[in-house]
């Protein structure tokens, strides 16, 4: 899987960067055929408490898996989008498999 990691204004750490790819190669021990994953990490400007947000693009053959989250940290906003990628994955083996 090739996973690029996009951060808008500001430069992301390479801990955080690291936490991003080890959380997303995971995903490959239940479907090991995902393409790429894009990731974007933002800080939001508006006045709220939450103001971090990571979205995340995979790609799988056929299909496009999408999750996004808005925390007060990123590596809590990761944690959330990548549980929900989780999910779509697993879905989206089950109903390939089912065809």
């Amino acid at each position: 899987m090739r996973i690029t990691i996009e951060s808008i204004h500001f430069s992301a750490d390479k801990k955080l960067k690291n936490l991003i790819n080890n959380k997303l190669e995971k995903l490959e021990k239940y479907f090991d055929r995902i393409e790429e994953a894009d990731v974007t990490l933002k800080l939001e400007s508006s006045s709220q408490v939450k103001d971090k947000s990571v979205e995340i693009t995979m790609k799988v053959p056929g299909n496009i898996i999408y999750s996004c989250s808005t925390q007060k940290k990123f590596e809590q906003a990761t944690d959330e989008a990548i549980s929900s990628l989780r999910r779509q994955v697993i879905k989206y083996k089950e109903r390939r498999r089912s065809r």
